[in-house]
């Protein structure tokens, strides 16, 4: 690739598919579960069967304006729903019900944080969003062989679709505006955001043009990228290929291109003569959809305080570093997990200490990276976790010890204060106690207490390592020191 990036820059617009956690589909009563055996979670509706009727699933639109009103995008308090018509084998009805001329809701925003030109400084940035409207999905291919399968389970399944501006000027904000987006819907409840599974999808358009020009490029749109990485490298390689085809005096033509991982590029898929014309017109089935301004204000005051809202007040209130305040709030259950933690801590010890725990212990001896995964492992609740944290800070037992504890802690579901009185692991604190372990150490080790004493201040760690060992690791490390510097001073 030989193009002169400086003389371009890309325009990127993104369109997002998020699933709904619903109970149901969303015209019928079929459970919406992922992973059920192909073909179970089907009736005549989700069929498509004769004279079966949608029924609106009210919960899917609960969920759709959550969503938008985070987004900061304006509710349609009449919107309908259009049949989008286009034939695929795993479409049984020949048509998707979506929403066209008239969506739930237009014209949001999205504020990104991402880097400046130097890379070196974030910067804010806001990306517009044209719309966010309800859709149903389509069912599931799979391929064995040279045979291919269709499961409908989750054909009908609800969706929202949000199609942003073309604001996006590099592979980098659109990771960042995935990213921020997927937090959100998370953290509402509105989806599980599983880019593997397929309940958070995303299509990328990508052009680019000279810097200056007024008129936008040729747009090539990107399909189903699965994963925020792949999304960057998808991106990266589409600005590179349109650019060294316009330098090498080619044109780029609009097209859907597909992402090849395995070689880091994109492929044709279909050209814009073979673009689908939808022929969009008004589900008949289905009445339009009216919003009450009580239904909207009820959704509205159901949504508190928001990822980027937290991690602000956790560096200004708490005053902790913005990295642990982004590492708290990644996952809203650690985030609420915290929370509790510092109710049931009252003040007693600092913040940033209880933040150091669950994020160099707690989170780190549950090596998880999914949400669903940490609760499963999750079986010590705040107040227990607080127990543990309290004896390492008051020195009844130290960190290292703490850390078997906790690993315990979580295997067994018993308490700390239960743990340490069974395996006996309380520090040895009194002075009289720590007295007589340096006296015991200092009469096997003489020659070298001598030469200690003497000015060999390299022995003085070789000594601390013993009474460790006498206590089997239970000596309180800051008691053993002094002792330690005492009975020498006393003994030169």
């Amino acid at each position: 690739m030989h193009g002169n990036n400086d003389s371009f820059e890309a325009v990127i617009g993104l369109e997002v598919h998020s699933q709904l956690l619903t109970k149901t589909k969303m015209f019928c009563s079929c459970p919406n579960i992922f992973g059920m055996e192909p073909n179970t979670a089907v009736c005549p509706v989700c069929l498509a069967l004769p004279g079966a009727l949608p029924v609106i699933n009210i919960e899917a639109v609960r969920l759709a304006v959550k969503a938008a009103l985070a987004l900061n995008i304006n509710i349609n308090k009449k919107s309908l729903f259009a049949r989008k018509n286009y034939f695929y084998p795993d479409l049984p009805k020949g048509y998707q019900i979506s929403q066209y001329l008239d969506p739930v809701s237009s014209n949001g925003y999205l504020d990104i944080e991402t880097e400046d030109a130097s890379k070196k400084n974030k910067i804010n940035k806001r990306i517009r969003i044209n719309r966010l409207h309800i859709e149903e999905d389509a069912g599931k291919l799979i391929h064995i062989g040279n045979r291919s399968y269709v499961d409908l389970n989750r054909a009908g399944t609800p969706l929202v679709e949000i199609v942003s501006e073309p604001d996006i000027s590099s592979a980098a904000e659109a990771s960042a505006y995935l990213k921020s987006l997927r937090e959100i819907l998370v953290y509402l409840g509105v989806s599980d955001g599983n880019m593997e599974e397929g309940s958070f999808r995303c299509d990328a358009n990508v052009s680019v043009k000279r810097k200056g020009d007024a008129e936008l490029g040729t747009r090539a749109e990107i399909k189903n990228v699965n994963s925020f990485k792949f999304v960057e490298k998808a991106i990266e390689y589409e600005i590179e290929r349109q650019i060294d085809l316009i330098s090498s005096g080619g044109k780029v033509i609009q097209e859907t291109r597909l992402y090849d991982s395995k070689e880091n590029i994109t492929r044709s898929m279909r050209g814009k003569e073979e673009a689908h014309d939808y022929r969009y017109f008004e589900e008949p089935d289905l009445p339009p959809l009216i919003l009450s301004e009580e239904f909207i204000n009820e959704i509205k005051n159901s949504i508190k305080e928001l990822p980027a809202e937290k991690r602000r007040r956790y560096v200004s209130e708490y005053k902790l570093t913005e990295y642990d305040a982004e590492v708290l709030t990644q996952d809203k259950y650690i985030a609420d997990y915290f929370e509790d933690l510092i109710k049931e801590n009252s003040g007693r010890i600092e913040i940033k200490k209880l933040a150091n725990w669950v994020i160099n212990e707690l989170l780190s001896e549950l090596k998880l990276k999914e949400s669903g995964e940490r609760r499963q492992r999750m079986t010590v609740d705040a107040k227990n976790f607080l127990e543990l944290i309290t004896a390492v800070e008051s020195g009844s037992i130290n960190r290292n010890t703490g850390k078997i504890v906790l690993a315990e802690m979580l295997s067994s579901g018993k308490s700390a204060p239960e743990i340490i009185k069974e395996k006996n692991l309380a520090q040895v604190s009194d002075d009289k106690g720590i007295e007589d372990i340096v006296k015991q150490v200092v009469a096997e080790n003489q020659k070298e207490f001598t030469d200690l004493a003497g000015g060999k201040d390299k022995l003085f760690g070789f000594f601390v390592g013993e009474i460790m060992k006498k206590t089997k690791g239970k000596a309180n490390p800051k008691k053993a020191n002094e002792i330690l510097r005492k009975y020498i001073d006393e003994n030169k």
